[in-house]
C-alpha cells in the first residue's frame, strides 16, 4: 500500500493544533512511529488525520509548518497573557466570515448599493457619548430603547435586527460553522469585527452566557463606528490596555446604559435585597451590563464587581444551551448565517446569479437543509 513521507515538525504542528492530543493518538496509534519516522501515513489515513487535526490535507504535505496569522489584530485585556498563535477555530471562524462579507459586498455594490456613511465616522479625539447618541440615531432608537422591551434578552434580540436592518451582519455563533463538535472558546474571544462601508460584520461567541453577549455586541457596533476590524476577549468585561479599545468600551457602555440614568436610579435602589437585578429589569439589559457599568462609574468596588460576575458567568453557562434557540433548527440558522445574508444569497439563487454549491458553501447548509431554510425564509419564519 502507498504511503506518504511527512515532516516531523508538521505532524507535531498538526497535533499542536488539537485540543485533546491524548484522543488524537488513540484515534492513531501509529502516531509515535510515523513522528519518529519508523512508519509512514497511507494516503488514507493521512486524509483522516487532516480531519481529525482540522487541517487542509495540503499542508501536511508540506516541509516545513504553515505560520497561521489572523488577519486582524486580537486585542488581549491582561497585559503578557496573549495568545501566541490563534486556535483552529478562531482562524477558520475568522476566514468564513470574510468569505461571506466579500460575497455580500459583491452582491451590494451590483445593485447599486451606496457605502455605509456611519462606518468609520467617529475619530480618535470623538467623545464616547457623542458616538452613543450618533449610535442609536442610526439605528433609530433612543436612550431608552431597551426598556420598551419584556426582557433583556428580547432587547438583545431586538438589538441585533437593528444593526441588521441598517446594513450589518450579525453573526452569534458558538461552534465552528454547524459543527457542534468544534466548539469556540471564550477565554480565546468574546467577538470580532470586519469593517467594511458595505457590509460590516460583527460575530459574537455565541458559547459566552448571553449577559455578557450584548456588551460585546454594543462594544462591536463602536469598532465600526471607528472603523477598524479587530478581535477581543474582553477578559472579565474589561477592554485591552489600548486607546481604541478604551473609547468602544467607554461608548458602549453609555450606549447601553446611560450615566445620568444609572446614578439616578442607584440612588433608589442602591440598598435592595438584589440591587443589580431591580436596576436591570428597569434598563432590560442583563444584570451582568449594569454591574459592570456600576463599576465604570465607581459606584461599586473592582472587587465586588468580580465577585458578582464570576457567580453569575458561572450560574449563566450552567443553565443556557448556548447551540439552540428554543430548540428550533432553522431559528438557530438566522443567528448562525445572519438573517439579512441568508436572504441576500437566497435571492441571488432565485435571480440565477449565485449557484447553488455556492450558496451551500456560503451558509453551511447543503441539499434539502438548505431548500428549507430558504422556504422559512420567504415566509418570515
Amino acid at each position: 500500500m502507498t504511503t506518504v513521507a511527512v515532516s516531523e515538525r508538521v505532524l507535531r504542528w498538526a497535533i499542536d493544533r488539537t485540543a485533546d492530543p491524548i484522543a488524537l493518538q488513540q484515534k492513531f496509534p501509529k502516531l509515535p512511529e510515523w513522528l519518529s519516522g519508523e512508519s509512514q501515513p497511507t494516503l488514507r489515513q493521512l486524509e483522516n488525520f487532516a480531519v481529525a487535526t482540522s487541517v487542509p490535507l495540503g499542508y501536511l504535505f508540506l516541509s516545513e509548518p504553515p505560520e497561521e496569522r489572523l488577519p486582524i489584530h486580537l486585542f488581549r485585556t491582561l497585559d503578557g497573557k496573549h495568545v501566541t498563535r490563534p486556535s483552529p477555530g478562531l482562524l477558520e471562524t475568522v476566514r468564513m466570515m470574510e468569505r461571506r462579507q466579500a460575497w455580500m459586498r459583491d452582491y451590494l455594490v451590483e445593485r447599486g448599493q451606496e457605502p455605509l456613511s456611519f462606518v468609520g465616522s467617529a475619530s480618535a479625539a470623538s467623545d464616547p457619548g457623542d458616538i452613543a447618541r450618533a449610535m442609536r440615531k442610526t439605528l433609530g432608537i433612543d436612550a431608552g430603547w431597551a426598556k420598551k422591551q419584556s426582557t433583556w434578552e428580547i432587547a438583545l434580540r431586538a438589538l441585533q435586527r437593528k444593526m441588521e436592518n441598517v446594513g450589518i451582519l450579525v453573526v452569534v455563533n458558538g461552534i465552528v460553522g454547524n459543527n457542534t463538535r468544534r466548539k469556540l472558546d471564550v477565554k480565546e474571544f468574546r467577538g470580532f469585527v470586519l469593517v467594511d462601508e458595505y457590509a460590516p460584520l460583527v460575530f459574537v461567541n455565541g458559547a459566552d452566557a448571553k449577559g455578557a453577549q450584548m456588551f460585546t455586541l454594543a462594544h462591536e457596533l463602536a469598532h465600526i463606528w471607528f472603523g477598524k476590524s479587530a478581535a477581543f476577549d474582553l477578559r472579565e468585561l474589561q477592554p485591552a490596555n489600548d486607546e481604541l479599545e478604551q473609547k468602544c468600551d467607554r461608548a458602549a457602555a453609555e450606549f447601553l446604559v446611560p450615566a445620568e440614568e444609572l446614578r439616578s436610579v442607584w440612588d433608589q435602589m442602591k440598598h435592595e435585597a438584589r440591587p443589580y437585578q431591580m436596576i436591570a429589569r428597569h434598563f432590560k439589559v442583563s444584570e451582568l451590563v449594569i454591574a459592570r457599568r456600576a463599576l465604570d462609574l465607581a459606584l461599586i468596588s473592582r472587587e465586588d464587581f468580580l465577585e458578582f460576575y464570576r457567580g453569575y458567568v458561572s450560574r449563566e453557562r450552567d443553565s443556557q444551551d448556548q447551540d439552540h434557540v428554543g430548540g428550533n433548527f432553522y431559528l438557530t440558522q438566522h443567528l448562525r448565517i445572519s438573517r439579512r445574508f441568508a436572504e441576500a444569497v437566497v435571492r441571488s439563487v432565485k435571480e440565477g446569479r449565485t449557484l447553488y454549491d455556492e450558496a451551500y458553501r456560503l451558509t453551511g447548509l447543503y441539499g434539502t437543509s438548505f431548500e428549507r431554510y430558504a422556504q422559512r425564509l420567504d415566509t418570515g419564519e
